[in-house]
């Protein structure tokens, strides 16, 4: 490939101008960040490269902060349940917690909202029964219940922000914890306008403001046990929304008042794994109403100094909701997204933004996020770095993405000069491909799939969490197989499913384990919803099922789709029923040898008529029902491999009438391949580490290519 420049970002460093200038001509950069715990020199920023400055709009603000202790961050801490040995039980507030990231508030505003649980019973403690003492920072209940389980829900300021926090942590900073000011105080918004006013005058050579995020973090609770340090961490929840004052507004705008309660959830919190439900829905619109309203004037205001307004969709992103319909409204000039795998590349590309940037892994850290080395002993940064971008290539084969590069510290990268080649190689490649897009669109098959589940567009592509944090939910590995795949992919949610979104789909995929947002728990109480899908399978579609599609009780069958699927799961009720013997064949070598899917306990034919392609001894592990002009098809799991990701290409194509092969697909499934019409260009890459060979068909007829290990060949037809 050609030496060409653009489209990419360096993190430059101060104290390393060599380094850094040096690095801008090998990965032909036209960007220079500054990244956190950095900063650029004035021979960086005037080296004739444009310059991203990373703000973090809510911390690194510690003297206002300290003056301003009632104005920080908050969220709703529950202890655990404590049984009580007689009719008195005390409970310390903060015992569980980590004491450097919290601290219990206790003005009369906040203690409105706290509640004691009687965890046995359900019921809350009249606030008559308790006390709290803030010299020990406990609470003590008196008359009542012996050898029930008691729990104190209390409202909690953070004063470490956990963004922070973690790389304190990782990278051994020693230096002042930074605190998160909450912008929902009229005196705090004051500052940060003051602030961004002065920010923008005093950084002229900035062209872009790279906004980390907005306001509010994903949660993340921390321990005080080393042994079970992260307590709790969703990437989509909003806990660390909360504030007496935020409570307040919400009351007098919804006519409701939200409680503890609705936020701690008898200790398990709304994980977003979980459906959601209408309180949930009033609060997550009441923040990002806010989020939008408070931050459209920061983005004005750096407009108005000529600089442009990126996001980065991680870290404090929530209340910015990109896939809610509003996101336009901010104004982003663009977004830029952390990836490790091929459906977070996705999730950015598919934002409706003039600018979609992908910061790649591994980041210049010398530990990676699960803590294991990268660039210090026992790292392999290269490999790493051929990992991961043989995870986000095959997806940005299917979308375009207009910018790639990397954070950290740059320095980091001299000992390694593999890596540096490597990233030029990289580079290289992502503009290549990125030009194929300028011309027109990839091939995509005819049929198109559609991922139904109770958050559908709201949450396209993500399950709240990077792969390495949400890796066991099916449908995560299912969202990572299909960012690769040629068809067409889109989220609905149930409501979709009643307001007609099946007419523009031709299967339907519902994956995860019953009662999660993901199978959909009491959504399939809807008949209106059981009715259309059946009605539309019937008529031709297809319904993927997989682990415990449709699951809710209180019906003649467990999946409510079970007479579409022709499976269904014995929770326990059927232990007396006779099951149907079957004899497992694949005739048509619909599913690659080497399939491999983990079997469910409890899994049976509901009337013998489908076909079992794939079974575990008497476990039917993927079946195939005819059903009306329509097919169900059932998947006891899904895990994403190369294998197993040709087999969910190969029943969407059976299943569709496209044929288990056609044009632009690889005869060997640890290749795959992208065709681009106007430009005429056949992309093909190796997702394994052995050279492979693979045969094409093409309108030019078949082409066989050979490629090294995870590397890309490129033909012209």
């Amino acid at each position: 490939m050609s030496k060409t420049i653009g489209g990419f970002t360096l993190p430059g460093e101060s104290g390393y101008e060599d380094l850094t200038l040096k690095m801008a001509r090998k990965w032909g950069a036209d960007v220079i960040r500054d990244s956190d715990g950095t900063v650029l020199s004035d021979e960086i920023v005037h080296a004739g490269y444009g310059i991203y400055s990373t703000i973090c709009i809510i911390r690194d603000h510690n003297e206002w902060a300290k003056k301003n202790q009632d104005k920080l961050q908050q969220t709703f801490l529950c202890t655990p349940a404590a049984v009580a040995e007689s009719d008195t039980v005390t409970m310390n507030l903060m015992e569980s917690f980590f004491e450097e990231q919290f601290r219990i508030n206790d003005s009369p505003a906040a203690m409105k909202y706290w509640e004691v649980y009687d965890r046995t019973s359900n019921e809350l403690v009249d606030v008559c029964k308790w006390t709290y003492d803030p010299e020990s920072g406990s609470v003590t209940v008196t008359g009542i219940v012996p050898f029930h389980k008691y729990t104190v829900s209390f409202l909690a300021y953070r004063i470490w922000e956990e963004i922070s926090m973690y790389n304190h942590t990782t990278n051994h900073w020693d230096k002042e914890h930074l605190m998160q000011i909450d912008p929902r105080y009229p005196e705090t918004q004051e500052y940060m306008l003051g602030w961004m006013k002065n920010w923008c005058e005093t950084h002229p050579d900035t062209t872009v403001v790279r906004f980390t995020s907005m306001f509010y973090n994903f949660v993340w609770i921390w321990g005080s046990d080393l042994r079970n340090r992260q307590l709790f961490s969703d990437w989509g929840s909003y806990d660390f929304t909360v504030s007496d004052r935020a409570l307040d507004e919400f009351q007098e705008k919804y006519g409701y008042r939200m409680t503890a309660e609705d936020f701690i959830n008898k200790g398990n919190l709304h994980v977003t794994h979980m459906p959601g439900n209408e309180r949930k829905t009033d609060w997550m619109a009441f923040v990002n109403d806010f989020v939008i309203s408070f931050g459209k004037k920061l983005i004005d205001m750096v407009h108005s100094y000529g600089k442009k307004a990126y996001v980065f969709y991680d870290d404090s992103w929530v209340g910015v909701e990109p896939y809610n319909g509003r996101f336009q409204e901010f104004g982003f000039d663009g977004l830029i997204k952390c990836v490790f795998s091929g459906y977070e590349a996705r999730l950015c590309a598919g934002v409706d933004v003039p600018t979609h940037e992908l910061r790649l892994h591994p980041y210049l850290f010398p530990v990676g996020l699960g803590g294991a080395p990268t660039f210090t002993e026992g790292g392999n940064p290269t490999l790493d770095a051929k990992k991961y971008w043989n995870s986000v290539r095959r997806a940005l084969l299917r979308e375009r993405i207009d910018r790639i590069g990397l954070g950290g510290y740059l320095h980091l990268v001299e000992p390694y000069p593999d890596f540096c080649d490597y990233i030029e190689k990289v580079a290289d490649e992502f503009r290549l491909i990125r030009t194929f897009h300028d011309a027109g669109k990839p091939y995509s098959i005819k049929t198109r799939v559609a991922v139904l589940h109770s958050w559908g567009k709201l949450r396209s592509w993500t399950l709240s969490g990077h792969f390495h944090e949400t890796y066991m939910h099916d449908l995560i590995h299912i969202n990572e197989a299909l960012s690769g795949l040629p068809v067409d992919v889109s989220f609905i949610s149930f409501q979709d499913v009643k307001n007609g979104a099946l007419k523009d789909v031709d299967v339907v995929i519902n994956a995860g384990y019953a009662g999660s947002a993901w199978s959909g728990g009491d959504n399939w109480k809807d008949d209106e919803v059981v009715t259309a899908l059946t009605k539309w399978v019937h008529e031709g579609g297809t319904f993927i099922g997989v682990n415990e599609p449709s699951a809710v009780d209180g019906y003649d069958r467990y999946f409510r789709m079970a007479h579409v699927l022709g499976v269904d799961e014995d929770t326990g009720a059927r232990v007396c029923h006779g099951k149907w013997t079957f004899d497992a064949a694949d005739p048509d070598g619909i599913l690659p040898d080497g399939t491999s899917l983990e079997s469910k306990t409890g899994r049976y034919l509901t009337d013998g008529k489908a076909k079992v392609l794939l079974a575990d001894g008497d476990r039917p592990v993927v079946t195939i029902n005819d059903f009306g002009k329509g097919k169900g098809i059932y998947m006891a799991s899904f895990q994403v491999n190369l294998i197993n990701t040709r087999a969910l290409y190969q029943l969407i194509r059976y299943a569709s009438g496209e044929g288990l092969s056609g044009l632009y697909m690889t005869d060997n499934l640890y290749t795959e391949c992208a065709y681009y019409p106007q430009s005429r260009k056949l992309v093909a890459i190796n997702n394994s580490d052995q050279e492979q060979t693979t045969t094409i068909a093409t309108e030019a007829g078949d082409k066989t290519i050979t490629i090294a290990p995870y590397d890309t060949a490129i033909l012209e037809l």
